[in-house]
């Protein structure tokens, strides 16, 4: 019995080793994240490399991720001016409002207009004054805002930026979306090949828009969104994505327009907290 006991007893103590390296691996590529992500979140504020953002635009502005982006936006100081079709839906998130959430969001700073990103008239009214950087957060279900409202609205953006000489760009697309197809989970991929379908084609379609414009853009691929408050803990991830706040989406967007040497300029990150 000893000798069939020593073999098990081996085995066993390899396998707790193995547990505990991973284990060790993992904690330690979440603390480089985070020290990261708080390395780009210092730089957007304090550093000589930071961008001088006193006006950010966003469109979709009362989304749950847009609407993160304008309440982060003025925290840090910004103004902020948001084109959405009901203005009076914009309210302080849950993510980042804490006790304040869901109240409506007034702020001296905030200018919101109502209008329809694909009609070029409204979105030109946001660069009637001085844009310095764009935040797109676009959604809605295809039966009300038709099948291509991403890619239409999103040229008209751009149309626009280059008018008026904007450079700087977040775009909000999803994890699945281009390339990163083989990135979303197997039960998320279903809801793409058939009741997304249509979503999908158009935030392809929006992609390359992006990627053609000649602008400094960065196309955001968040994992599960949820409401939860920020993490501070953002993921540039390779492989499959897990969940992340819709308010750290919002940050990793802001520093994408403030911090001037921003590393993923001109590149379509997935991003997500867990995973």
């Amino acid at each position: 019995h000893e000798s069939q006991f020593l073999p098990f007893l081996i085995k066993m103590v390899r396998v707790f080793s193995a547990v505990a390296l991973l284990a060790t691996c993992c904690g330690a590529f979440q603390q480089s994240s985070f020290l990261g992500r708080q390395s780009l979140s210092v730089l957007s504020h304090l550093s000589d490399s930071a961008l001088c953002m006193k006006t950010i635009a966003v469109f979709g502005a009362s989304g749950l991720t847009a609407s993160e982006c304008v309440y982060q936006a003025l925290k840090n100081g910004d103004n902020v001016v948001g084109l959405t079709r009901n203005p009076s839906n914009l309210v302080i998130p849950k993510g980042s409002g804490g006790s304040n959430a869901e109240n409506p969001l007034n702020d001296p700073k905030l200018t919101m207009i109502s209008g329809d990103v694909t009609k070029q008239a409204d979105v030109d009214k946001v660069f009637a004054q001085k844009i310095d950087g764009v935040i797109v957060a676009l959604g809605g279900k295809t039966s009300d805002v038709g099948e291509t409202m991403l890619t239409d609205g999103t040229t008209n953006i751009i149309n626009a930026m280059k008018d008026k000489g904007v450079k700087r760009l977040a775009v909000v697309t999803s994890i699945g979306a281009g390339d990163s197809e083989n990135q979303a989970p197997f039960f998320f991929k279903v809801l793409m090949w058939t009741a997304m379908k249509k979503i999908f084609l158009d935030k392809n379609a929006q992609e390359e828009v992006v990627k053609k414009s000649g602008l400094e853009w960065c196309i955001v691929r968040p994992g599960g969104l949820t409401v939860e408050p920020p993490t501070g803990i953002i993921n540039v991830i390779e492989g499959e994505a897990g969940s992340i706040a819709r308010a750290d989406v919002a940050q990793f967007c802001l520093d994408a327009l403030e911090v001037e040497d921003f590393p993923y300029i001109g590149k379509a990150p997935c991003i997500s907290s867990v995973g």
